[in-house]
């Protein structure tokens, strides 16, 4: 057996003819008698009391350490009793993500898992306690992919809990534990009518902001960061390596999402009005924290700023630019006197890219090219997003088919003449 029970009761002493002797100690019926004591795989003692006339208990506990220790499934009892909360918010500040993604993941903790399921020990979590969880989530959250990143985030956290030694296995991973579904919502991008509508409803100011976006498939923020030397017209390139996003409240910039900066094949077309918009509207010096609010000032020149200087922040872009140019163009209708313009997710400037994307792919582009030049981090994703907007594998087959006949001339002869070319 590992370890030994200690019984703090009573103590062996030398009697007066030098044999042993078994006397009381001053805890003697006081406190809890019996201590379990062994040497953890760290190297440092653990111990578990145990009451009065409970020898045996104190014996099979050490028995179950001693066989979880040999088939590698051993766990801190003390690290076990560190609760969900106490490791989630440790982990959460370890985390090297961006402040962005960070702070978002904090988010999520502190609203939708802490209060459930914040003060249970990491070494008492069973599936059951996902499962139950997961019912509250769904009656405090109807959309099914905002239940489903919030899950993946509690998984993350209980995954690093197991690597760490907290406990044996992760209950989100437990078969009885269905993940909230993803939501797949089938892309449907902007016809070029819509595109050009909406780009000729933006100000002046702005317009060509359209063009980065369906032209060269620039996100909402990488738009914002565009710099004038990143654009080089006489090598046909963009290169995108910077972006403006809101960090805690304050404008900074950042690199682009998941930090690839890439290079964007330059439309003769984007370039052309990327020269007229620099005459009418020369770009800014514009100077903000790199990262974080806190971080050092870095300046770059911006091809799209405020009227009056400054960075383009995205929320006052969206409502006051953005939603204003949908209802002009048709795609949103006029909000009522004192009324927000509706939700409208799927039609945000990301439409844009979207565009961007069943264009390249209409003309034959490969998903590896494409996913490359809208920055993705997995051509698989590019693929699973954008599949559909692909040219049929029927349309295809026809006209390999009917390609084959007619170089044949001899259609009415059947496959067998095709065959034989």
């Amino acid at each position: 057996m590992a370890g030994h029970i200690q019984d703090r009761w009573y103590k062996t002493e030398p009697g007066p003819a030098g044999k042993p002797v078994r006397v009381k100690t001053d805890r003697c019926g006081t406190g809890l008698r019996y201590r379990a004591r062994y040497i953890g795989p760290d190297g440092t003692e653990k111990s578990k009391s145990f009451r009065d006339r409970e020898k045996r208990l104190a014996e099979q506990w050490l028995a179950n350490i001693e066989a979880d220790m040999s088939r590698g499934a051993y766990v801190d009892p003390a690290a076990g009793r560190t609760t969900f909360r106490q490791y989630g918010e440790k982990w959460i500040a370890a985390q090297t993500t961006d402040m962005t993604t960070r702070t978002t993941v904090e988010v999520q903790l502190r609203l939708h898992a802490f209060p459930h399921i914040g003060t249970r020990p990491l070494g008492s979590f069973k599936p059951e306690h996902i499962r139950e969880w997961l019912g509250v989530l769904e009656n405090l959250l109807p959309k099914s992919s905002y239940r489903r990143v919030i899950f993946n985030t509690v998984s993350a956290v209980l995954t690093a809990a197991v690597e760490d030694g907290h406990l044996l296995k992760n209950p989100c991973r437990a078969t009885s534990v269905r993940a909230p579904l993803a939501a797949t919502p089938r892309v449907r991008p902007w016809t070029a009518e819509r595109v050009f509508a909406v780009r000729s409803a933006l100000p002046a100011r702005y317009r060509a902001m359209a063009d980065v976006g369906g032209g060269c498939g620039l996100r909402q923020g990488e738009i914002f960061g565009l710099s004038e030397g990143a654009v080089n017209g006489e090598t046909g390139w963009v290169h995108v390596d910077c972006q403006v996003k809101v960090v805690n409240g304050h404008l900074v910039f950042s690199p682009p999402k998941r930090g690839k900066e890439r290079d964007v094949p330059l439309p003769d077309s984007v370039a052309h009005v990327l020269k007229q918009h620099s005459e009418e509207f020369p770009p800014v010096d514009v100077t903000l924290p790199w990262l974080r609010p806190d971080g050092p000032l870095v300046t770059k020149r911006l091809l799209f700023s405020l009227a009056g200087g400054g960075a383009v922040r995205r929320t006052d872009f969206n409502t006051r630019v953005w939603k204003p140019a949908l209802v002009a163009a048709g795609v949103l209708e006029e909000p009522k006197p004192g009324e927000r313009h509706q939700a409208a997710r799927e039609h945000g400037m990301h439409a844009l890219r979207h565009f961007y994307a069943s264009v390249l792919l209409d003309a034959g582009e490969n998903v590896k090219a494409l996913s490359t030049y809208l920055g993705h981090g997995d051509p698989g994703f590019t693929l699973r997003t954008y599949t559909h907007l692909m040219p049929s594998s029927e349309g295809r087959t026809r006209k390999a088919v009917d390609g084959v006949y007619k170089a044949s001339g001899s259609a009415s002869d059947g496959p067998q003449t095709a065959q034989g070319q």
